[in-house]
């Protein structure tokens, strides 16, 4: 769709709003609502929308281009404002904003119906005369707790058929891992086995501490009433449920129930992920594909707020997140009042809590990555380089460039393409240059991204190779090569993000460069790794092809001392033989071959080689 008719008007409007604090409500030409906002200064923020050549990302400016008019509630505060924005998304449900859709499946924990019976984590709840524990709602916590369970009281998750399949075949490698007690085998009475499978139903309804300390009871009981194979069996289990707590991913003390929330971009597309921690151990994880998102920051407030309105009950005392959020201390006080207890919003920076957000992070890029042509390694990497940065998208297709030459003799360029986080050498390129006479990395660099994009402008129909536009431009350089290719950049009318990417004296990455200094990334240890290898990569690739034309600069030069001999007829020479030994061994009959060689200058050739 292309510019808004009505922007004009709309801009004209802005310029009367009030800069109190309220909500804005933009309706299209039916006058239905498409996207609800607030703000501290609703002139201000309003206006950001409808200014003339305003560069917004794709969901904000589809949004835009929709916009026919819009109403505005002044309100008494900017807490007043974020309430009201909530409760207005939920009552309207606008298409530009984030919306939680509930599409989720229930699941249930079944122990089934039968001799010898099991413990399976299941979908749908059937009439077969099982126990079925549910509904829940995350197939996470089911299955873990199933594996769990299935694992410390070691019954059996093969398909076999008990009492049929007694001592048919061999026991599984379950049984001799000691992670199945094996039933197969035909020793164990149905009474046995259903008293395991009553304390691996104990042990789902029960938390672990409470499992341990009546296993506990009951060892010490058996102990001292001379039943030690009991004993030892018990003893077992309580081992098994201790090195389970051992080997979850996080245990931790500091916060016992806490949520920790992350974000993930592809492209527009966005999703979140919701770590949910409760008596120092991970008990769920859920998701939302959140569609077509703004910034990476504006998503995340909208999502906190939004879900945990509309969820009241699953507020924990504190939730982590994986970045900045606009208003964190008044998304703190809207969740405190829903709660009706203090609740602590943070953004860890290290320790412990980062790495819970940094896990939070690689999920989230799992779950908005799977089903395309990118791991979810990588996309994290891309996306904590989105946030390092600020840029509105995930930057999937990057290209890097660096200048190499010896003084001011074969001055050369290499351009090297990272897409979805990995390199696309089909998609290099090499660039000779040509309207300098001596060494300016300045110079050089603005010539090459100028003659890229006059490229751009030749092909950008074929939407392939210099067609495409990058969604990231790094330079192997510091500020000083920023500011030198950002105007020229902007010159085309284009709003590609230009970064640096500064070495330390041992000529490795150190940080990344901007127009007015540097930002730290060793502390980013995703967007660190991918930056050092696009850097060494693009090092690499310049320094290759500048001491390929130095070698055929040298190459032509000791043929053209030759009388006779030319750049051309050198060049010829070298294309048909392909080495200066073939040529320097060649008769004049063979050297007669070589296009543009006249039998004078073979003859001139061959002796020069040959005195």
């Amino acid at each position: 769709m292309g510019a808004n008719e009505r922007l004009e008007y709309l801009h004209d409007k802005t310029l009367k709003l009030t800069t109190q604090s309220g909500c804005y409500i933009m309706k299209d030409k039916k006058g239905v609502i498409i996207y609800i906002g607030k703000a501290k200064n609703l002139k201000n923020r309003v206006s950001s929308y409808f200014r003339l050549h305003a560069r917004h990302d794709m969901k904000t400016q589809k949004m835009v281009d929709n916009v026919f008019d819009y109403d505005y509630v002044v309100t008494g505060s900017e807490f007043e404002a974020l309430v009201l924005e909530c409760s207005l998304i939920k009552l309207h449900a606008p298409k530009y904003n984030i919306l939680l859709k509930d599409d989720k499946g229930y699941h249930y924990i079944k122990v089934s119906n039968e001799p010898y019976g099991r413990i399976t984590a299941e979908m749908q709840k059937v009439e077969d005369g099982s126990a079925y524990f549910g509904p829940y709602t995350s197939s996470f916590a089911v299955r873990q707790s199933v594996e769990e369970a299935n694992r410390v009281f070691m019954l059996p998750v093969c398909t076999r058929k008990f009492p049929q399949d007694f001592g048919k075949h061999r026991p599984c490698l379950n049984f001799h891992i000691k992670q199945c007690s094996g039933v197969c085998r035909g020793r164990t009475t149905q009474e046995d086995h259903r008293a395991v499978l009553e304390d691996a139903i104990a042990y789902l309804r029960k938390d672990s501490a409470q499992t341990i300390k009546s296993l506990q009871q009951e060892m010490e009981k058996a102990a001292e009433g001379l039943a030690f194979e009991k004993a030892a069996k018990l003893r077992d289990r309580i081992a098994a449920i201790r090195r389970i707590n051992e080997n979850q991913k996080v245990v931790f003390t500091t916060a016992a129930d806490q949520d920790v929330v992350a974000l993930a971009k592809r492209g527009a597309v966005g999703c979140a992920v919701i770590l949910k921690f409760r008596k120092g151990r991970l008990v769920d994880k859920v998701d939302y594909q959140l569609g077509e998102i703004g910034p990476l920051e504006e998503a995340r407030e909208d999502f906190v707020n939004l879900y945990y309105t509309n969820n009241r009950d699953l507020i924990p005392r504190q939730i982590s997140l994986d970045g900045a959020i606009e208003n964190l201390e008044l998304t703190a006080q809207l969740l405190s009042e829903q709660l009706g207890k203090k609740v602590a919003v943070m953004i860890p920076q290290k320790g412990e809590q980062r790495r819970l957000a940094e896990m939070a992070i690689q999920n989230a890029a799992e779950v908005i990555s799977w089903g395309h042509d990118i791991s979810g390694r990588d996309l994290a990497a891309l996306d904590e380089l989105a946030r390092l940065l600020g840029l509105p998208n995930t930057p999937l297709y990057i290209e890097a460039y660096d200048i190499s030459n010896l003084g001011s003799s074969n001055m050369v360029a290499g351009m090297v393409v990272f897409e979805n986080g990995r390199p696309n050498k089909r998609m290099y390129k090499r660039f000779s240059i040509k309207t300098l006479d001596q060494q300016n990395d300045y110079g050089a660099m603005e010539e090459v991204i100028t003659r890229r994009l006059n490229r751009y402008l030749e092909e950008k129909d074929s939407e392939e190779g210099f067609g495409k536009l990058p969604d990231l431009i790094l330079l192997d350089g510091g500020k000083g090569h920023v500011s030198t290719v950002r105007p020229v950049v902007e010159q085309f009318g284009l709003a590609i993000p230009v970064f640096g990417m500064v070495k330390d004296d041992r000529h490795r990455t150190r940080a990344i460069a901007e127009d007015g200094g540097e930002i730290a990334i060793k502390s980013n240890r995703s967007a660190f790794t991918l930056v050092y290898k696009i850097q060494e990569e693009v090092h690499r690739f310049a320094i290759e092809y500048q001491q390929k034309t130095h070698k055929k600069a040298a190459i032509g030069s000791s043929l053209t001392q030759i009388e006779t001999v030319g750049p051309t007829r050198a060049k010829n020479l070298m294309k048909h033989f392909k080495t200066i030994k073939a040529i320097s061994e060649a008769d004049v009959g063979e050297l007669c071959k070589a296009p543009g060689v006249t039998r004078q200058s073979a003859e001139m050739i061959y002796q020069h080689f040959h005195n």
